[in-house]
């Protein structure tokens, strides 16, 4: 039986190179593999994931509004599809993850997503909400923090290299921007003695 997967972590974790490494294995196997991106994500280009190690490969961009069981069965209709994966998931919105949920249930295709659970001021994004909520099986992507702990929260970082803990949600951004911390540290606003801006 096919399941909805959510794959989370903070930032700089490998999630990107996690799913790159699914696609790779489906698609070694002759299978046929759906990858998708939300659009907001442009910090490589618009339909393109990267890993920070430099693996990339093309994904076709969503956007907020679009209809992934509709967009599922467009793609089904022309070649079966093995495999939906979704990076940066933590951008979907609600209609999307219970897209997603039929198109495990009702075509017994499996869908894995990946992307963070929690922003900055450590809120839940609307997309790590509802997949929290929906997903058959949550698996956390481990990463660390300066003093070796494991880094659960994601702190966001001025230009002149403060920790902010206010403003919208949503800004792409990558290392120059984000730092992965444990509580403890993230708490304390400590972003670490080799933070470099």
């Amino acid at each position: 039986m096919a399941q909805l997967y959510y794959r989370y972590s903070t930032m700089n974790a490998g999630k990107s190179i996690e799913l790159i490494k699914v696609a790779y294995n489906y698609e070694e196997r002759g299978k046929h593999v759906l990858v998708m991106s939300p659009s907001i994500d442009d910090r490589y280009g618009v339909g393109r994931i990267t890993s920070r190690i430099g693996i990339s490969r093309e994904a076709l961009a969503i956007d907020s509004e679009e209809n992934l069981l509709e967009l599922y069965k467009k793609y089904e209709a022309q070649q079966h599809i093995d495999c939906v994966l979704i990076d940066e998931c933590q951008f979907l919105k609600k209609h999307q993850v219970l897209e997603l949920a039929h198109i495990v249930d009702d075509y017994n295709c499996p869908v894995l997503t990946y992307g963070l659970k929690n922003d900055f001021r450590n809120e839940l994004f609307e997309g790590s909400h509802y997949l929290l909520l929906y997903a058959d099986k949550i698996e956390e992507i481990k990463t660390i923090c300066h003093c070796g702990r494991k880094a659960t929260m994601v702190a966001r970082v001025d230009e002149n290299g403060n920790m902010v803990r206010e403003g919208g949600q949503i800004v792409v951004g990558g290392n120059d921007m984000y730092v992965s911390l444990c509580r403890k540290h993230y708490m304390a606003g400590d972003l670490g003695p080799d933070f470099k801006k």
